[in-house]
């Protein structure tokens, strides 16, 4: 899909409590503080950073790390725009008596508007306040059976990395948590912004899985369980060949009443819904992988390249060799 302008980013808040991982802490700060260096150096403003990232901490003190670090941190929790919640490892029945006020901290500021984006086991934190209830959610795969029993209201899919809705992000784990704050930042800051990024500190990450396909969660935010399930089905299927009308009938439904149906609950109609599907896969294949352009094509959808291509600057305002030069090719961090 086409990014639309950037929403204004003033503050990045990021969690820190007893047992926190201290690299990812640290890994989210480093992420958005070259993000607002190449934002400013974007606007002009030179290595002038644009937004303030902060720690924070449930009462404003040092947070001892798993590892046993004594992490500073620059406040107790504020208003933020974004707020990141690490992965930490340690009783967390004790963590949410000894700070409650996490969980009103992240209702108020979810209510507020704010973005709020858990990885690991910080997606706990999202879930315990009930911003998570009946909508999917991922978390790290050792801790599937524990969030399940935990949180039976959330939709666990355990076989997404990241997942979204709402303004509510989860990432699985390292790897994905730095594809979800790509996102992030691209949603932020822009695109020619993430993929700098990108290329400064991506460049060698393996990944076992494809990014991208995430920014669909809030089209899932609507009560026609077959539209759901049509969607999933979509998810599952976007690179086969099919005819919408088969869809349709295999749902119970005449073509002219699922186009309408579709289109009521996801805001799309159900080709630019695929295409975009398509799209999204794409990208994450051209930033990832070194596969030919004609084999991407073929493996999202498209036996003709040259349409795919046409197809993918409609959505992007690039082709898809421009899109994975300014993810390769090299240059200064900032």
């Amino acid at each position: 899909m086409t990014i639309a302008q950037p929403t204004p980013l003033k503050r990045v808040s990021i969690l820190a409590t007893e047992g926190v991982f201290a690299s990812t802490l640290m890994q989210a700060k480093d992420f958005f503080h070259m993000a607002s260096l190449r934002y400013g150096k974007q606007q002009g403003l030179g290595l002038t950073p644009t937004f303030d990232i902060r720690l924070v901490s449930p009462d404003g003190q040092a947070a001892r790390s798993f590892s046993g670090v004594l992490m500073p941190v620059d406040g107790p929790l504020d208003h933020a725009d974004l707020i990141i919640l690490p992965a930490f490892w340690d009783d967390f029945d004790a963590l949410c008596q000894r700070h409650p006020q996490v969980l009103s901290w992240l209702k108020e500021r979810h209510a507020s508007g704010s973005v709020i984006c858990g990885e690991a086991t910080g997606v706990f934190w999202m879930a315990q306040a009930g911003l998570l209830d009946g909508k999917e959610a991922t978390t790290y795969w050792r801790f599937f059976n524990e969030f399940t029993e935990r949180f039976p209201k959330v939709l666990l899919n355990q076989e997404k990395h990241l997942s979204d809705a709402d303004n509510l992000y989860c990432a699985g784990g390292v790897t994905s948590a730095c594809d979800l704050y790509i996102y992030l930042i691209e949603r932020f800051c822009g695109a020619s912004v993430a993929q700098g990024v990108a290329r400064d500190i991506l460049y060698e990450v393996q990944r076992s899985y494809t990014p991208g396909r995430i920014g669909f969660g809030g089209q899932k935010l609507h009560h026609d369980l077959i539209i759901l399930q049509i969607q999933q089905w979509l998810e599952d299927h976007f690179a086969d060949k099919f005819r919408f009308e088969d869809v349709a009938r295999e749902h119970g439904m005449s073509i002219r009443n699922f186009m309408r149906r579709f289109q009521a609950a996801t805001g799309d109609k159900p080709l630019h819904y695929l295409q975009r599907l398509r799209i999204e896969t794409a990208k994450g294949l051209l930033s990832a992988t070194r596969k030919s352009i004609k084999t991407i094509s073929y493996e999202v959808g498209y036996d003709d390249a040259s349409f795919f291509a046409r197809l993918f600057r409609q959505h992007t305002e690039l082709s898809p060799n421009q899109y994975r030069r300014q993810f390769h090719h090299q240059d200064s961090p900032a």
